[in-house]
């Protein structure tokens, strides 16, 4: 178990004061995350800053799947779904904790205009476009089938419908192990870090002026410079805001799209693998995934895809998102009689989509969701737009244009060597491994734990050995804290809460009866005084009561 936590990150403050690096990259989301590993791949010395926590704003509020993306193919965007779909494999065979496979359930109803005939041809085409290395190829279902395995669904007009593969995944998680490969290749990097201000040296950026948290508090007050020959901006949704702070005359990139989840108990919607819903009034689609290995498992409806102007630090639910997806679960599943009072909790996050209209709503289910990468003021590199089944090959393609377009460095730079599983503590060879080490010591590893942390579980496990009353789903959770302190950089309560474990997210309580508990393990890991565990969980409720407000702005 190697070291990710706040002496790691201690350590990088005093880097960053003392070392000038070769690339200053600025987001900790799944794409900063991924050029920081490649980068660092090719022998690049590479530093990171992250405004907030790892993943916090896009990276962690997906729909959390990995997909070629069968809607794109009606947009002839066929290079993007080949390449997601070989990223896909990929993903499935290095990263089988977090990436898992998962059937999708596609009705067709009379009058749909996408018919079976149109959907079969286009089912081919995603087998083909996969190579045929899907977790299983598509499956035609007559009505009845179909009713077999969905008892509940609406029965008017039903014709039958369709199976086919995707897959499920740990978006947060990814880009914590993605950022421990990026460490182990020498990237220096630091969640709560904010890149302020750039550093000029006549028409070239030299660095960032960088602020860091002082203390325990949410105050940016420790400042240094940040010195690097070459900045890379990964800020997703905040490339604009980076952007503006290069030059007075930036001028917009972005469109963002509003993507609004809400989270059902799996009892309530007992579904055998996702499904596909289109909206009758303007033809929008959305998903119900379950997900047995989040929690005590649950469902997650969504998404929206819609326009904001909203700030973008202060996006919320609103009533409106909420009977959007409440009247599309009840066409479906009229049966289910599902209310708002299912809701256990909802999520809002914004996409960084290049082009398209912030006044149309259904022009944004056009807009690509191809990446853009280009030259931005001061001799830097600025990447938007994008999906999070491809960050790995975007990541290189990033790093090939930076490398292109920078002067040469006398040094030979390698290649990209990012073939290699994120964390090689979680092949099936390690967890045959680590299974048999529990087994001669007489113990029983929770399957929750090692789909989660793999080699790893044991270790949690003596950590803290106190498991009683833990909330369902959650096995060893004071240990499981513990491990995210000490291995991946949790600095509060709330990072644990929303990004680490889905322990917000998957219950109606959203963990609050084991805050004083585990608040009081947080001190006990920083070396805090009991003094500061009350403060702590007076944080941590009053941002998950923000988290938990929906809007009655209509």
């Amino acid at each position: 178990m190697k070291e990710f936590s706040f002496r790691t990150r201690e350590r990088s403050l005093q880097r960053f004061q003392d070392e000038v690096f070769d690339v200053l990259i600025i987001g900790g989301g799944i794409t900063g995350a991924a050029v920081a590993r490649d980068a660092s791949s090719r022998g690049l010395k590479v530093a990171l800053v992250e405004r907030m926590d790892f993943a916090f704003g896009t990276s962690s509020r997906s729909s959390k799947l990995i997909h070629g993306g069968l809607r794109y193919l009606q947009n002839l965007e066929f290079g993007l779904v080949f390449e997601a779909l070989s990223e896909r494999s990929h993903l499935l065979k290095t990263a089988p904790h977090m990436v898992k496979p998962l059937p999708f359930y596609f009705p067709v109803y009379r009058g749909d205009s996408h018919g079976r005939i149109l959907m079969s041809f286009g089912l081919w085409l995603y087998d083909l476009l996969a190579l045929f290395r899907a977790p299983g190829l598509h499956k035609g279902l007559s009505r009845k089938q179909f009713l077999e395995e969905v008892p509940f669904l609406k029965t008017e007009g039903l014709r039958g419908g369709f199976r086919f593969y995707d897959a499920s995944m740990w978006d947060d998680v990814l880009v914590i192990e993605t950022l421990k490969a990026a460490q182990e290749e020498g990237a220096v990097v630091a969640n709560y870090i904010e890149a302020s201000e750039p550093v000029w040296d006549g028409e070239q950026i030299i660095g960032f002026k960088v602020k860091g948290l002082s203390g325990n508090g949410l105050k940016y007050e420790k400042e240094c410079v940040l010195r690097a020959h070459h900045t890379i901006v990964c800020a997703g949704p905040w490339a604009d805001q980076v952007g503006a702070k290069l030059s007075k005359t930036w001028k917009r990139w972005l469109t963002p799209s509003k993507g609004v989840h809400l989270v059902f108990d799996l009892k309530r919607i007992p579904l055998p693998g996702a499904f596909v819903m289109s909206h009758p009034k303007d033809g929008r689609v959305a998903f119900v995934i379950p997900r047995t290995d989040l929690g005590d498992g649950v469902v997650i409806v969504g998404t929206t895809d819609g326009p904001t102007q909203e700030d973008l630090d202060q996006v919320q639910v609103s009533t409106l998102e909420v009977e959007y997806l409440m009247e599309l679960l009840n066409q479906y599943f009229p049966t289910l009689q599902l209310t708002p009072s299912d809701i256990l909790s909802s999520y809002v996050g914004i996409r960084p989509l290049m082009g398209g209209s912030a006044d149309e709503a259904t022009v944004l289910q056009k807009v690509s969701r191809e990446h853009h990468i280009d030259q931005g003021p001061g001799g830097t590199v600025i990447v938007a737009g994008g999906k999070y089944t491809t960050h790995r090959t975007m990541a290189r393609e990033v790093v090939d244009f930076g490398l292109k377009f920078w002067k040469k460095d006398s040094r030979e730079i390698g290649r990209s060597q990012t073939d290699t599983p994120v964390n090689p503590q979680v092949t099936v060879e390690a967890i045959q491994k680590i299974k048999s080490l529990a087994s001669d010591r007489g113990l029983e590893i929770p399957e929750k734990l090692l789909g989660r942390y793999g080699g790893d579980a044991l270790s949690l496990m003596e950590m803290d050995s106190d498991s009683e009353n833990d909330p369902a789903g959650f096995p060893y959770l004071k240990a499981q804290l513990r491990y995210s302190i000490r291995s991946e950089m949790v600095l509060f309560l709330e990072d644990f809460y929303l990004r680490r474990v889905p322990l917000y997210a998957t219950r109606k309580d959203h963990g609050l009866p084991w805050a004083n508990a585990l608040a009081e393990v947080w001190a006990e890991e920083q070396g805090l005084s009991h003094l500061e565990v009350q403060a702590e969980v007076d944080r941590l409720q009053a941002e998950l009561a923000k988290r938990s407000q929906i809007s009655f702005v209509k």
